[in-house]
């Protein structure tokens, strides 16, 4: 269904809970960064591995005295190893309301697999930077401009990335792409309008940018600030709609999602706690196929490996798992224990690694077949107790 933006003003009691505010709160979330910043700063040290030919696991902190990105050496059997800690060049930001996930969002910091660039938000400066992969060892090749305010989320299909800005009215920002740089396009900006006083503020700013499997949509969660799934048909050189098809979901709180097929997602509703598959089609309309409500509190992430997906919990502290089948069901695998403050998640082989925003810990599990979790380890992220972001090469 096309239409205008709405505005909305409604809270929703689910997200009140939610995917920020759970039982620890932002007071005991900001004690942990401000305890381990030290630590950051010593961590950039010596690295423990020159990184050419490793594989690794990055880890965005989002830290407001100097956000940085922390390599982890990913041994064979899917344990983490700190290689080294690298300065963004810019700053962390935090959105009001929030606890555990400063940003309330999803891909602040994301791997770009075909070009070997690895992009991070820098939410309190308004830019993002990219750095050059070899292994667990990174470059900072460049920090550019997010084109708005309160960057939080990076998408990349081919030699196109837009970035999601989060803040006053929200916007999209897109670029080209070019000998491991990215070029803005000014022409490539799409504001989103959406209320920028609603509150809290973490529940009320869009959630995620990302593309369609086939690259050619581009796909928008704005949360509670208007409760909409915004799709925007692609050009061929890259350039969204100047409008989007607006798909209304009132009271779902869609907040992200991951692709599950050329022209299938599958989409987290914060508001419901479940998760539901969607055809888009090539008008932009959401078509449901399933859907699966966990039963936990602050269902708000999502991560994908093959036709298993986890979605995370920050209110349970729990990993929820799935398997997409024919028709994109949704048939459930239980749940998994994590840490306190469970946020964004990332896949590698046979491994998850999922971010848990109470005190930074990354808790390392193995993948078995039938999709259960075995928990194998954890690392402590210095300076990331709140943080937002992580990738796997």
């Amino acid at each position: 269904m096309s239409k205008n933006f709405r505005r909305t003003s409604l809270s929703i009691a689910a997200v009140a809970f939610g995917c920020a505010a759970i039982a620890v709160t932002a007071a005991s979330a900001d004690a942990a960064t401000a305890a381990t910043a030290n630590a950051a700063t010593a961590n950039t040290a010596t690295p423990a591995y020159n990184g050419h030919g490793s594989h690794a696991v990055f880890v965005q902190t989002d830290n407001t005295a100097g956000n940085q990105v922390v390599s982890y050496q990913r041994a064979a059997d899917g344990t983490l190893t700190l290689a080294h800690t690298y300065a963004t060049g810019g700053l962390g930001g935090v959105l009001t309301g929030s606890a555990v996930d400063h940003t309330a969002s999803q891909g602040a910091l994301t791997y770009d697999a075909a070009h070997h660039l690895l992009y991070a938000v820098n939410a309190g400066s308004n830019t993002v930077s990219v750095f050059a992969v070899h292994g667990t060892a990174l470059t900072l090749d460049q920090v550019v401009s997010s084109g708005g305010t309160f960057p939080v989320s990076v998408a990349v299909h081919g030699d196109v990335v837009y970035v999601l800005n989060a803040a006053d009215g929200a916007s999209i920002q897109g670029y080209r792409v070019s000998h491991g740089r990215l070029e803005l396009r000014t022409d490539w900006n799409r504001p989103l309008g959406l209320d920028a006083t609603g509150t809290p503020q973490f529940t009320h700013t869009p959630g995620q940018v990302g593309f369609t499997g086939d690259g050619r949509q581009l796909v928008v969660t704005t949360k509670a600030a208007s409760n909409d799934v915004l799709v925007y048909r692609l050009g061929y050189d890259g350039a969204a709609a100047q409008a989007p098809t607006v798909n209304s979901f009132p009271g779902t709180v869609p907040f992200a999602f991951v692709n599950t097929g050329r022209d299938q997602i599958a989409l987290v509703q914060a508001g419901t706690n479940s998760v539901v598959t969607y055809r888009v089609g090539a008008d932009g309309t959401l078509a449901q196929q399933s859907a699966y409500a966990t039963g936990q509190a602050a269902t708000c992430w999502i991560a994908r490996s093959g036709d298993l997906l986890f979605a995370s919990n920050a209110g349970s502290a729990t990993e929820t798992g799935l398997r997409v089948g024919t028709h994109d069901a949704l048939t459930a695998l239980g749940n998994t224990k994590t840490d306190m403050g469970t946020v964004d998640a990332a896949a590698a082989g046979h491994n998850l690694y999922v971010q848990t925003g109470a005190t930074g810990i990354v808790d390392e599990y193995s993948i078995a077949p039938d999709g259960a979790l075995t928990a194998i380890g954890s690392v402590t992220v210095a300076g990331a107790a709140g943080g937002e972001g992580i990738a796997a090469n």
